[in-house]
């Protein structure tokens, strides 16, 4: 048996008023209708418990009214309130349906790294006679419309320059045309190494990981080159780094902790009878501003600290100095 689409509203108090007044006299067509849908109701109900994949919130929807929630406008109206005019349903100049403002979406302004390409009108100009009413001049705005396209590509991008050779016929000179402007001679530049840096150390993204992404979209970059990369930028940027932990030297708060790291060919000195490597992060506040300073090797959290702090300033007072607690899983 299947229940009809019609819903009937009924107590149990007026089913019970329904059987015992069947006693004394016939049921009129409403009532009858009541006390076949309640048995209707209860055959259907009995089908579902059978069910094993029937579940409570389906037997609420069959027996209980879904409950409705008042509308804000009715219960303002109740009050004395007359409520305000709300922005369903506008429509602009064309009768088109306005959209909502706060859709959600980042607008062109959250996108400072964006490459920025102005386009100019194809047909106008500043000056040009209006098209539109045939009497006024056009004048550009200050503010352009604005359109934001983003596309997918790889962390490390390549391009390949095919540059034309010519041969002589007779002497077998070959002339080749020269590079474009800005493409010099070594293969990665500085931007390439600078991203894998950051993906490596800043983002957490092993060299291998990016090795196999970068393979299978079609720009190889094996995972040994990313280290030699990274090893000859990090040379040349070995002052700004010094300069970094001078001025973290004279934080006011140094927090500090180390955890276990793997280096495959670490160069110890002379005499050194220390086995583990470990990564130590030192974060310093000075001025309400943060700088985190990391270093990979043998010497734990506090003895890097210690040569950090050799670069502050005398006349300063000593720092607060932050510490994790061990918990057991530290090095004893």
């Amino acid at each position: 048996m299947k229940l009809t689409a019609e819903t009937i509203d009924v107590s149990i108090q007026e089913l019970e008023t329904l059987v015992d007044g069947a006693r004394e006299q016939p049921l009129n067509e409403e009532n009858h209708r009541k006390l076949r849908g309640a048995i209707e109701t209860l055959a259907e109900l009995a089908r579902m418990l059978a069910d094993q994949e029937t579940t409570l919130s389906q037997l609420r929807a069959l027996l209980l009214k879904a409950p409705t929630t008042e509308k804000t406008q009715k219960t303002l109206k109740r009050a004395g309130i007359e409520p305000a005019a709300s922005g369903q349903g506008e429509k602009d100049k064309k009768g088109n349906k306005k959209k909502r403002k706060g859709h959600g979406r980042n607008p062109a302004s959250a996108f400072p790294g964006a490459r920025k390409v102005n386009v100019a009108h194809p047909t106008l100009k500043r000056g040009d006679r209006c098209t539109e009413c045939g009497k006024g001049k056009l004048y550009p705005l200050k503010d352009p419309a604005v359109r934001v396209r983003i596309v997918g590509q790889a962390p490390i991008q390549a391009t390949v320059y095919g540059l034309e050779r010519m041969r002589c016929n007779l002497c077998q000179e070959v002339f080749e045309a020269p590079a474009p402007e800005g493409v010099g001679e070594d293969k990665y530049d500085e931007t390439s190494a600078s991203m894998v840096a950051i993906l490596k150390y800043g983002n957490g993204v092993p060299f291998h990981r990016l090795e196999g992404l970068q393979e299978n979209l079609g720009i190889p970059l094996p995972a040994s080159t990313q280290w030699e990369m990274v090893e000859e930028a990090a040379e040349s940027i070995a002052p700004a780094h010094e300069e970094l932990m001078r001025q973290a030297a004279q934080g006011e708060v140094l927090y500090n902790d180390d955890t276990t790291a793997r280096i495959l060919q670490l160069k110890r000195e002379t005499g050194e009878e220390r086995t583990g490597v470990f990564t130590s992060g030192i974060v310093a506040t000075a001025a309400g501003q943060k700088m985190a300073l990391f270093f990979t090797g043998d010497k734990p959290a506090g003895e890097n600290l210690a040569d950090v702090l050799k670069r502050r300033a005398p006349e300063l007072p000593p720092p607060i100095q932050m510490a994790t607690r061990c918990r057991g899983t530290c090095r004893k």
